[in-house]
């Protein structure tokens, strides 16, 4: 059980490794780690065909640790931030896997703050699902499942207040995933005044994310241009991702989104210190804010880690290159419809096309299958490999090695100038870790 807790939540194949028994675990760990002696919860799910029954056997754990299930509807995992600490709820939960395929699906806790549950949140509930009767499970009253009605619409209204656009006259293509942002989306968008063009909106439980979303915008690129849109997003499953295209069909990822929102509002005064991004943001983008005089600080992958560095510098902007976007002056965690909603608000009626971006680096990636992750540390040939790269590019670009955190797999990014050189450099250190590391070497 130490690992039950991945990057985002705990997620797998529904059925197989996310089954209603451990579902049920989770909300009964839920509940008796909570502060409060009965603790209401609120649930959330996305679209897939294996939510309800997840959601259920939550709600069932949660009752059975003496707390109040709250279930809500088919909403965006921001959603859950915003309503948990707009109606007072102790925890939120939301079951969805978000960008995975439908098959997968996953749980993930949000605190009373709105914000993702700490690593120390985590462990206590993964103690408590490994041994729930150290809190006296059963001791406790047994707590009530309830609906909550209307969460669209206090999500959508706080969605309106903080972002106060006049869309009119606007035509906004959106690509929905078939997931959670299905009827918030394109209701976010309406209220603006925009002419809302929505794509993917039909879920049948199994189409969320299939050939569409954040992760698939080719449709979205065809269908702006199509319908001669000023610009058109793309969320993923659950709606905490957005991708945008602009009105030639040109896609930008979280890092582009980041550099234009940042440059807009670093110039106005609200930007609110610098921008937290993860190791795995281009350089491009890192050189481009130093110009523009924009403080960078790096976390692990994981936008949990980008809102703790956001918290603990009392920063409000930060995100991920695939698209999640925090901004803290609306919630503590990305935000999907939110996100697009302040690129526009930073754009100010320009188009997306002749918005200033930055010079992406040529980047490589590739996996390297290892026999001991233990032994990555000290391997000296991979290292000095690493350190004679780094000394090429002399500030050109960057090298970075990590350990996959589930699978025993070395990942290997370069970014430099040039796609020739960036391939020649990651196959020198993809050669080295190779003949030290591989289980063929």
């Amino acid at each position: 059980m130490s690992d039950l807790f991945g990057t985002d939540g705990v997620r797998g194949k529904a059925g197989d490794f996310l089954t209603a028994e451990l579902a049920t675990s989770l909300g009964r760990a839920a509940a008796l780690g909570s502060e409060s002696d009965r603790p209401r919860v609120l649930i959330v799910r996305d679209t897939r065909e294996s939510g309800p029954m997840l959601a259920s056997a939550l709600a069932a754990g949660i009752c059975e640790g003496g707390g109040d299930a709250i279930q809500g509807e088919v909403l965006p995992t921001p959603a859950a931030s915003i309503l948990v600490r707009k109606l007072g709820f102790d925890l939120g939960a939301v079951v969805s896997a978000s960008h995975n395929p439908f098959e997968d699906n996953g749980i993930k806790f949000f605190g009373p703050d709105g914000g993702k549950l700490t690593d120390q949140a985590q462990e206590k509930m993964t103690a408590l699902v490994s041994d729930p009767g150290a809190v006296g499970a059963g001791e406790r009253p047994i707590g009530r499942v309830l609906e909550l009605e209307g969460g669209l619409g206090d999500y959508l209204r706080e969605v309106g207040v903080s972002f106060p656009l006049d869309l009119s006259g606007t035509t906004v293509v959106l690509d929905c995933a078939n997931g959670a942002t299905f009827r918030a989306g394109p209701e976010a968008f309406r209220q603006t005044g925009a002419e809302v063009v929505e794509i993917f909106t039909e879920p049948d439980g199994k189409n969320i994310n299939l050939g569409c979303g954040s992760q698939h915008p080719e449709a979205l690129s065809s269908a702006v241009e199509e319908n001669g849109a000023a610009v058109g997003f793309a969320f993923d499953g659950d709606g905490d991702r957005v991708v945008a295209v602009d009105g030639s069909g040109r896609v930008y990822d979280g890092d582009e989104l980041l550099a234009i929102v940042g440059r807009s509002l670093s110039r106005s005064g609200d930007l609110g210190g610098g921008i937290a991004v993860t190791v795995m943001s281009n350089f491009g983008f890192r050189r481009a804010m130093a110009e523009a005089g924009i403080e960078i600080t790096e976390t692990p992958v994981g936008d949990r880690h980008v809102a703790a560095a956001l918290t603990e510098r009392d920063w409000q902007l930060g995100g991920e290159q695939s698209g999640h976007i925090i901004w803290r002056r609306f919630s503590p965690t990305g935000d999907g419809i939110a996100a697009a909603l302040l690129l526009l608000s930073a754009l100010g009626g320009k188009p997306l096309a002749g918005a200033e971006s930055f010079e992406r680096l040529p980047q490589g990636l590739r996996n390297v299958e290892i026999s001991d992750p233990a032994a990555v540390d000290g391997a000296e040939s991979l290292w000095a490999e690493v350190a004679a790269v780094e000394e090429d590019l002399a500030g050109e670009g960057r090298v970075l090695v990590r350990k996959s955190g589930t699978e025993p797999l070395l990942r290997i990014m370069v970014e430099a100038p040039g796609e020739d050189r960036c391939a020649e450099l990651l196959e020198r250190l993809v050669a080295v870790a190779t003949a030290e590391l591989s289980p063929t070497a």
